[in-house]
């Protein structure tokens, strides 16, 4: 995998994915930035969510659950000294759909944490204190 990162002015920058996508990324105007892009660790916050999502969903699907909807709320708490990682994550799935077994839902959430979302098992090898929960709508 590969990325690239052009700084564009102050704080903004661009980033481009080994697969050609663009995203624009900023920081607040208290650093100079424009605030015209997410910041580089809500990219962390949505990496982490995004990785874990597709996990899901697909853990789901091979199960034959009907899925309507899934969406994953990302809350992070990062450390209040320099520099200010993040010391937890937390995860809540919002799952919607016909007939949805809470056994599966719950133990496909438990899959990608334990075994899948390579992601959140990165940050949490690294200390991140990584909590999930699920909401059946």
């Amino acid at each position: 995998m590969k990325a690239t990162i052009n700084w564009l002015e102050a704080a903004r920058m661009e980033g481009e994915s080994g697969s050609g996508h663009k995203l624009l990324i900023d920081g607040p105007e208290s650093i100079g930035g424009l605030n015209q892009g997410m910041r580089p660790m809500e990219l962390m916050l949505m990496s982490v969510g995004a990785c874990s999502l597709v996990d899901v969903i697909s853990i789901l699907k091979k199960s034959r659950q009907q899925v309507e909807n899934c969406i994953v709320e990302v809350d992070g708490e990062r450390a209040d000294a320099v520099p200010a990682v993040f010391v937890s994550i937390h995860l809540h799935f919002r799952v919607s759909g016909a007939d949805l077994d809470e056994k599966k839902v719950q133990r496909a959430v438990e899959l990608s944490a334990e075994k899948y979302c390579s992601a959140s098992i990165m940050l949490k090898n690294a200390g991140v204190r990584m909590t999930h929960s699920v909401e059946m709508i």
